[in-house]
């Protein structure tokens, strides 16, 4: 099959990115490996990790297109209360993750909604599910991508002028032989206060497979985890409590401290605030990423509130699985732990009231659209990164590096976006870093490989450190990225010219500048201060 740009990867990235090169008017492949195009936000089961001034600017036009998406689809088909409907900034789960935390599938409608007149007039392709196997590759340039069906023994070739990777681990870049780099890089290599002495190409953050549980009448325990005495038991060394309690270090302090757990507390969804600015809103685990608060919703809507785990002792930092021959393993280890957490909640979690255990907790696989009870697919917060032409390294946003100076302003930024510098514990060992952050630009050179020609990061696998990525990967900045990487295939492909070309030559790079402009793209942010 061919097309003027192919995406590999329905993520986030892979979505704005088959998006933005439809709207151009170029034909489009978009592959997926898993039942739902939306990767972090839908198979991942991961509510949106936003700034605090999204609901105002910051943000791509189209990614508020489907925010406001999101909220219009509880508008027109859930039954909300009067007064929900009418507040303006929906939050349907009153979570405070996020401003618009939300059931996985309502993304995954408003997404469709976004891609159904391409995908009626012909113009996109979208195959699922379907991974990337193999590449051929003529010099500095890809010439085609093989996918295979995840179900049968299917196989198709894939050929465009420009191939993106938005898959979720970089897969492309092993296939392609592009150049990239995995886990910590070194101080010496990149000058950050935060990264060791040595490389740590194997040390990468935890990933975690979240799941959704209500709590009602009954006892819902599922089957006791053939290894859960092992993960009962499992204590980290940093941790300061076993890992299957409500103790854990404060990510910002690394102070060991105790969460609460109440499920369905009877607050007023509208009284929350989700700005992690001034509160972290951990507190309280149950609310923490509440996708469904039944308050929002009339008398006997919903029997329970729904949350989304996504918690602290969900991280799985074993073993890492990029670039390592056991990570089926490792993968399905981080399912146990999920498992194991859910049971001893079930069984064996204190309460306030001084028992134990909340055996009325009940694993929502139809939340998530899963046989199993869990997320799709894992949530893999690091991806493979491409040695680009400009890295993004950490004291061109860190707070403390740049105080009132801001972040770096790029003369090739091609987006915007703020996140703390927020690491999971690694599969080396290491804690939580989490380290405040300017608001930040998004810069060209990072979306541009060293060496290949025309194959483009769309996601996670931008040019990137270890410590830069916890800024760089969350929902805004994904889609931005994405976005930026269709509408660079279009311009390449409409001007005859290269990537590498639009980075170099004043003109260019101020025309496609010129061209984000117009599709709704911010490329500096107004003058606010970092957190």
């Amino acid at each position: 099959m061919r097309a003027d740009v192919l995406v590999v990867g329905g993520g986030l990235g892979g979505v704005a990115a088959a998006l933005a090169a439809a709207r151009a008017g170029r034909s489009v492949i978009l592959t997926e490996e898993f039942d739902w195009l939306g990767g972090q936000l839908t198979s991942q089961a991961v509510p949106p990790d936003e700034h605090s001034w999204i609901e105002q600017f910051g943000a791509t036009a189209s990614y508020r297109a489907l925010r406001t998406g999101i909220r219009d689809y509880y508008r027109r088909h859930y039954p909300l209360t009067e007064r929900s409907r009418a507040w303006t900034d929906l939050n349907p789960g009153a979570g405070w993750v996020s401003r618009v935390c939300h059931e996985p599938r309502v993304a995954v409608a408003v997404i469709e909604q976004m891609l159904a007149p391409f995908l009626g007039s012909g113009r996109l392709t979208v195959l699922q599910p379907y991974r990337p196997v193999a590449a051929e590759t003529d010099g500095d340039r890809v010439v085609g991508v093989t996918v295979a069906h995840r179900d049968r023994d299917e196989r198709i070739d894939l050929v465009a002028p420009y191939i993106l990777d938005a898959t979720e681990t970089g897969e492309l870049l092993p296939l392609t032989g592009t150049e990239y780099v995995t886990g910590f890089e070194s101080q010496a290599d990149t000058g950050e206060p935060s990264a060791p002495a040595e490389a740590q190409p194997m040390n990468m953050q935890a990933v975690s497979v979240c799941f959704a549980l209500d709590h009602v009448d009954g006892d819902h325990t599922i089957e006791r985890p053939a290894n859960y005495d092992f993960w009962r038991d499992y204590k980290p060394d940093f941790w300061g409590d076993r890992l299957l309690s409500w103790r854990s270090p404060h990510p910002r302090t690394l102070e060991i401290v105790e969460r609460s757990f109440t499920p369905n507390p009877d607050d007023d969804p509208l009284a929350v605030n989700a700005d992690q600015r001034l509160n972290p809103g951990d507190g309280n685990l149950w609310t923490f990423r509440r996708i469904a608060a039944r308050r929002n919703f009339t008398d006997g809507a919903y029997d329970s509130d729904i949350t989304l785990v996504n918690w602290p002792m969900i991280d799985y930092f074993e073993g890492p699985v990029i670039d390592v021959p056991n990570a089926s393993w490792h993968l399905s280890k981080a399912r146990e732990l999920s498992y194991s957490v859910l049971y001893w909640m079930q069984t064996e979690a204190p309460r306030p009231d001084g028992g134990t255990g909340f055996p009325g907790l009940r694993l929502r696989g139809d939340v998530t659209g899963s046989r199993d009870g869990l997320a799709q697919a894992p949530y893999i917060r690091e991806s493979r990164r491409i040695r680009a032409e400009y890295t993004v390294v950490e004291q061109d946003l860190s707070l403390a590096v740049r105080g009132e100076h801001g972040a770096v302003a790029y003369p090739d930024s091609i987006g915007v976006g703020m996140y703390r510098i927020d690491l999971h514990p690694s599969t080396g060992g290491d804690n939580y870093i989490d380290v405040g952050s300017c608001p930040f630009e998004i810069p060209l050179g990072a979306l541009i490989p060293q060496r290949v020609e025309n194959l483009l990061p769309a996601g996670k696998n931008i040019g990137t450190t270890h410590i830069t990525n916890g800024s760089y990967r969350l929902h805004p900045v994904e889609w931005n990225v994405g976005e930026v990487a269709g509408l660079l295939a279009d311009f390449c492909l409409a001007r005859g010219e290269s990537p590498r070309a639009v980075r170099g030559t004043p003109r260019l790079l101020a025309d496609f500048q010129d061209r984000l402009s117009a599709a709704g793209v911010e490329m500096r942010w107004p003058q606010v201060a970092g957190y």
